[in-house]
């Protein structure tokens, strides 16, 4: 299933290029939210990783660690295609021997001592070293787009790897709200596909509007990078101030249960009818992403970007707005 090509905030792509062409390319270092107690039962892995994705790579170690591949912790999942670095918690309970790890694709570069299992989303963010190639043919416009995303962020839309290869999640989804019975973490996989699939949806009305990055009488608004969020009946100067300054974001809803939906979201009520049969809490998901740091050299073929993003973003997000790779 082909994926609606969603609303863009800045007009469409201004070259065509390649990401990823290799590995080294597409690099991604994991920044944790919290110190290290330096004991405790739990071994934390600064773990470098080519070509593999994240669970495959919880697998390798819960088997070196002789302990349930549940047990091991890792904070978000990263890009297979790509050099991640990125923390593991494995447990101690039975003395691993991380120097005897060998692992193809896997590098141990550090290791740490904590108390607590290391848990989904316990990142502060993500940073990124991009390389993109491709033919340029107008710099200076590339430039100052650049120049408008690091000042004025980008729609947050969740990536396309949510959704799966061909949007092959979206079926899986499908399968779910019709009441398939499906394994724990595939099941997972759907929830997450349905709420992303219409946040998306409800996030591409927004950017049609030109109102992704303005804060309306009535929405629900999140602090930049946390989850906290707060309801604005009335948009007074403090508040545009703030919004301008990328302090505050409108937020979109994350379907679920005890939520009342868009009206745009009424062909999907087979979605919004299963997230409340299985009580899956809604919530709030800024609608404006903010591009941390963004750095950038650009030549005739070759655009080099830097940049940090906030968990749970993607940097798909940020090249949709430049580039058709």
């Amino acid at each position: 299933m082909s994926l609606p090509d969603w609303a863009r905030a800045y007009g469409e792509p201004l070259f065509a290029g390649q990401i990823r062409a290799r590995p080294d390319e597409f690099v991604v270092h994991e920044v944790l939210d919290f110190d290290f107690s330096g004991d405790g039962e739990h071994d934390y892995l600064w773990i470098e990783k080519t070509g593999a994705n994240t669970e495959w790579v919880a697998r390798q170690l819960a088997r070196q660690a002789d302990v349930p591949a549940r047990d091991v912790g890792y904070a978000g999942l990263k890009d297979r295609h790509a050099v991640t670095r990125q923390w593991f918690s494995v447990p101690r309970w039975n003395a691993p021997d991380w120097g005897q790890l060998d692992v193809e694709g896997v590098t141990l570069l550090e290791k740490q001592r904590h108390g607590k299992k290391l848990r989904r989303g316990a990142h502060r963010q993500n940073r990124f070293s991009i390389v993109v190639r491709g033919e340029i043919p107008d710099a200076r416009s590339l430039e100052e787009r650049l120049q408008h995303i690091a000042t004025s962020g980008v729609p947050n839309y969740f990536g396309e790897q949510r959704f799966g290869r061909g949007g092959s999640n979206i079926e899986l989804a499908n399968a779910w709200a019709s009441g398939k019975r499906l394994p724990r973490h595939k099941r997972s996989i759907a929830i997450s596909t349905a709420r992303s699939f219409l946040f998306n949806r409800i996030l591409d009305a927004r950017v049609r509007k030109s109102s992704w990055n303005r804060i309306l009488p009535g929405d629900t608004v999140n602090l930049d990078g946390t989850g906290s969020v707060f309801s604005v009946e009335e948009v007074d100067a403090e508040t545009e101030r703030r919004c301008a300054e990328l302090d505050i974001h409108p937020a979109g809803l994350l379907c679920g249960d005890g939520a009342e939906h868009p009206g745009l979201l009424a062909d999907c009520d087979h979605w919004l009818t299963a997230l409340t049969k299985a009580r899956v809490q809604a919530a709030h998901r800024s609608l404006r992403l903010r591009v941390i740091d963004l750095e950038w050299s650009v030549s005739d073929t070759r655009l080099e970007l830097r940049f940090a993003l906030g968990r749970g973003a993607f940097a798909t997000s940020v090249l949709r707005e430049i580039v058709s790779t």
